[in-house]
C-alpha cells in the first residue's frame, strides 16, 4: 500500500536523517545529511544556530526527492524526534534570540543562595541539597538570565530543538512530552508541565507562558504549513504525528515494550533503558523519562560521553585508519573491529571507566575518565578494546540497578544505535552481559520508533503492541561465548565495580588543585 508510507525526521546530534518507512518497518527511503554538532564560543560551551537545524533539514528533503524512490504523494504522515535537552530561547515573533545551547553544553549558573522558607527546610531534611544545586546550576535558563539578562528578557517563547522544528513544519507552537527531557519545569510522573504550585517554578527562570504547549506520543501537532511545503516539497496539510525525544523512539524502534526487555543505545549518549507502566526512580529523586508509548517511562541510566568516546579515539589516535578508510571509501569505524579482533577479551588487563563528563551521582561533579592497568604489551588496539569493554561494563552496572529498582529481571538485551553496527562491540556486550545480545532489523531504530508513532496515530494500527510487533524484529543474534563469560564477570566484579570509589577520592584531589572542572 504505497499511500501508507511514512515518514520520520531524526535530528540527532551529527546528523539530521529523512527516514520513509513502509508498514511493516521495511526502510523505502533515506537521507541523511551530516551536521557540525555544535561550536565552542569558550571553553565547555556548545552552541548550535537553530536555522541552522532547520536549513539542514529542508537539505536533506532535497536529498530524498531527489532519489526519486518515493514520492511526496506517498507520504500518510510524518513524526519527528531529536536529540534533548538542545534550548532556544524565541522573541515573540518566534525568532531565535541566541544560538540554541546545546545538550552537551557544560556551562552553569552561580548558586549563591540556598532555597529559603519552608521549602529549603524540606530540602535539608532529605539531603537533596546537592541534587538541588545541580538542577539550578545546570537549568539553561537560570544561565541566561543571568549572564545575558537582555536575552531573556526579550525572551518570549523558550523551546526545545523538537519544538522549534514542530513550528518551522506547523506554524504552531507545541511539542511532544515525550520529548521533555533535562532541567526544565516538568512534572515526569503526570508526564506534563508541572503544576503552579511546583517548587521547579521557583528553581528556575522559565516561566509557564513561555512553555509550548503538550501533547502526547501519537497524537497529531499539526499540519505541514504551505510555507514549510515549499521549503521542504511536503504536502501542504499533511499531519505532524508526536514521537518523543532520539532515545525513547529508539526504545520504541527497538521493539522495547516490556520491563524485562533492556535496550541499549550504542549513541553519541549511550544509555541502558526499560519501558514500563510503573513510576520509577532508578536513583532515588532521579525521574524516569517519558517514554514514546503513552502513560509509560524509561527508566535510563546514562553515559553522558557513550559511544562519543569512540569518536575521541578516531580524533586522537586513529589517524592511520582514517588514511585508510579514504582511500578505501568507508567510514573509518568499519576499520575499527579489525583493532577490536587483534586483542583477546579483557584487554590484557587494560580498563577504562567512561566518565569522562562529570555527573550527579555516579560519577559526581568530580567525575573523571580513567585508564588503569597500563603495561609495556599496550598498543591503540588494546585502548580501543577497553573503550568498548568500559562502556559495556557501566551499562551492565545500570541494567543490575534497574533490575533491583523494578525488581523485574531482565530476560531479553537489544542493542541498537550506530555503535551496533560493529559485530566486535555486540559480541563483547554479550560476553559482558552473559546473555545474547539482539541487533533489531534496522539500525535506524530511532527513526522506526518515530514512524511506529506515526502509524499508530495515524490509525494505521489500533496500538502499539499490534504496531510494534508489525514493524519490528529482531535480526542479528550474539551469543556469550562461555570462557569470555567467566573472564569479563571476574573483572566486572572485582575490578570494576570497586574502581570508582576508590579513585573518587584523586578525581576530588585533581579537581581541588586545578580547578578543573568547575
Amino acid at each position: 500500500m504505497t499511500q501508507d508510507y511514512l515518514l520520520a525526521i531524526d535530528n540527532g546530534t551529527q546528523s539530521v536523517r529523512v527516514l520513509v518507512f513502509d508498514t511493516q518497518g521495511n526502510e523505502i527511503a533515506k537521507s541523511k545529511v551530516d551536521i557540525q554538532p555544535y561550536f565552542s564560543r569558550h571553553p565547555g560551551w556548545a552552541e548550535q544556530d537553530a536555522g541552522y537545524y532547520w536549513e539542514k533539514l529542508q537539505e536533506a528533503f532535497t536529498r530524498l526527492w531527489a532519489q526519486k524512490r518515493v514520492t511526496p504523494a506517498q507520504i500518510r504522515g510524518l513524526s519527528l524526534t531529536t536529540q534533548r535537552y538542545t534550548m532556544i530561547n524565541l522573541d515573540e515573533h518566534f525568532r531565535p534570540l541566541r544560538p540554541a545551547i546545546v545538550w552537551m553544553d557544560q556551562r552553569q549558573a552561580d548558586v549563591d543562595t540556598p532555597v529559603s522558607g519552608v521549602w529549603g527546610i524540606a530540602i535539608k531534611a532529605l539531603g537533596l541539597g546537592n541534587l538541588i544545586r545541580e538542577l539550578r546550576a545546570k537549568a539553561r535558563d537560570n544561565w541566561i538570565q543571568q549572564y545575558e539578562p537582555d536575552i531573556w528578557a526579550r525572551t518570549r517563547y523558550y523551546v526545545n530543538l523538537s519544538g522549534w522544528l514542530t513550528w518551522c513544519l506547523t506554524g504552531e507552537l507545541k511539542d511532544s512530552a515525550g520529548s521533555i527531557v533535562g532541567y526544565l519545569p516538568y512534572d515526569y510522573k503526570r508526564q506534563t508541565w508541572a503544576k503552579a504550585s511546583d517548587l521547579k517554578w521557583k528553581l528556575l527562570a522559565a516561566k509557564r507562558e513561555m512553555m509550548p504547549e503538550l501533547v502526547m506520543p501519537g497524537m497529531p501537532l499539526g499540519v505541514i504549513s504551505d510555507s514549510a511545503a515549499r521549503l521542504t516539497g511536503l504536502p501542504a496539510g499533511l499531519p505532524l504525528i508526536a514521537a518523543a525525544s532520539d532515545k525513547a523512539c529508539e526504545v520504541l524502534g527497538a521493539g522495547g515494550l516490556e520491563a524485562n526487555v533492556a535496550c541499549l543505545s550504542y549513541g553519541t549518549t549511550a544509555t541502558i533503558n526499560t519501558t514500563t507502566r510503573r513510576y520509577i526512580e532508578t536513583l532515588p529523586f532521579i525521574p524516569p523519562y517519558t517514554a514514546a508509548v503513552p502513560g509509560h517511562y524509561n527508566t535510563e541510566m546514562m553515559i553522558y560521553r557513550g559511544f562519543w568516546m569512540v569518536s575521541w579515539f578516531k580524533e586522537e589516535l586513529a589517524h592511520n585508519e582514517q588514511r585508510l578508510a579514504r582511500e578505501q571509501g568507508v567510514e573509518p569505524e568499519q576499520l575499527f573491529d579489525e583493532l577490536v579482533t587483534q586483542v583477546p577479551p579483557g584487554s590484557m588487563g587494560l580498563m577504562m571507566q567512561p566518565y569522562w563528563s562529570p555527573g550527579v551521582r555516579q560519577p559526581g561533579p568530580e567525575g573523571k575518565g580513567a585508564l588503569i592497568g597500563f603495561g609495556d604489551v599496550h598498543k591503540r588496539a588494546h585502548i580501543y578494546r577497553a573503550i568498548l569493554e568500559g562502556l559495556a561494563y557501566e551499562l551492565r552496572m545500570g541494567k543490575e540497578r534497574i533490575e533491583k529498582r523494578s525488581r523485574v529481571k531482565i530476560a531479553r538485551l537489544r542493542v541498537s544505535g550506530g555503535g551496533s553496527r560493529s559485530d566486535a562491540a555486540m559480541q563483547l556486550t554479550a560476553d559482558i552481559f552473559g546473555m545474547p545480545a539482539e541487533r533489531p532489523h534496522t539500525s535506524e531504530a530511532s527513526g522506526l520508533g518515530a514512524a511506529i508513532n506515526c502509524a499508530v496515530g495515524l490509525g494505521l494500527f489500533p496500538d502499539y503492541p499490534t504496531a510494534v510487533h508489525a514493524m519490528t524484529r529482531v535480526g542479528d543474534v550474539f551469543w556469550p561465548e562461555d570462557d569470555s563469560v567467566a573472564l569479563y564477570g571476574r573483572l566486572y566484579n572485582e575490578v570494576y565495580l570497586k574502581m570508582y570509589r576508590r579513585l573518587k577520592p584523586l578525581y576530588q584531589s585533581i579537581r581541588d588543585i586545578t580547578g578543573y572542572p568547575k
